[in-house]
């Protein structure tokens, strides 16, 4: 069996265990999965014992980054990103399988991407990932976020990649919040006025919780197509467990569990 969690600041209200569980379950794996929230300061206290007690971990807002100097090395999207959402405990290897959750929940949703015009609000970890993963399908991406220089170093480091410093009100495929504002103690906020979401096509959201966010419910009100991050949160964790378990990854075998997650648990 193996032993797995998801850390973040505030990981009450996730529903990874479930998600883990239900995948675990139905691919014949044998894991037990907890949820270890951890305050800012006691992240670099914590990091290193968690990593040692678990054989993989799920890294959440805002660790995403700060995990990477307590491992030995990043592969894959993770290396790219320069963002860690999975850890593999046993060789001390950082993953990132955000960008893959991501473009198979736009996939579902026959969200077009290349050629289009993206904006990413939010330049952490999934706003990174997000960003990466869209220019390298073809999109032309902007990235915003309430500190400038962070959006401004993904701007640096991702070629093609254009920083703003403010949201203006312009015609866009899609917008995606990668904020984290609309959940938790900004329940009921949303990152952008009606009049940006106007002016967009789709608005995609990370969070899954609210099921339909401020900002969903707004691009809703303007007839816009709205998504929340359930899918892709589902995706990444399959994803990770092939990670942990060393399984070939399967498309279709992922979208085929997520509609039984939907039917035998969501309801």
């Amino acid at each position: 069996m193996k032993k797995l969690a998801v850390i973040g600041k505030d990981v009450s209200k996730s529903v990874s265990p479930e998600i883990h569980n239900y995948i675990a379950e139905k691919l014949g794996l044998e894991i037990s999965y907890e949820k270890i929230s951890v305050p800012e300061e006691e992240f670099e206290s914590r990091i290193d014992g968690l990593l040692s007690e678990y054989d993989g971990l799920n890294v959440t807002i805002p660790y995403k980054l700060s995990v990477i100097p307590h491992l030995k090395k990043t592969e894959g999207d993770a290396l790219a990103f320069g963002a860690v959402n999975t850890v593999l405990s046993s060789t001390l290897t950082g993953y990132n399988t955000d960008g893959s959750g991501f473009m198979q929940m736009l996939d579902c949703q026959n969200v077009k991407t290349a050629g289009e015009r993206a904006l990413v609000l939010g330049a952490g970890g999934a706003g990174r990932s997000v960003a990466k993963k869209l220019l390298d399908c073809g999109s032309q991406v902007e990235i915003y976020d309430r500190n400038f220089s962070t959006a401004k170093n993904v701007e640096n480091e991702f070629k093609g990649v254009k920083a703003v410093s403010e949201v203006t009100a312009e015609e866009r495929a899609i917008i995606v919040n990668a904020t984290g504002v609309g959940m938790h103690k900004t329940e009921g906020v949303s990152p952008v006025t009606g009049e940006v979401l106007a002016a967009c096509r789709v608005a995609v959201d990370l969070i899954y919780e609210p099921p339909k966010s401020r900002f969903l419910a707004i691009a809703e009100s303007l007839g816009k197509k709205i998504i929340n991050g359930r899918a892709m949160l589902f995706f990444q964790a399959y994803y990770s467990d092939c990670i942990y378990f060393g399984l070939a990854p399967d498309k279709e075998r992922a979208e085929k569990l997520f509609k039984g997650y939907l039917k035998e648990v969501v309801k």
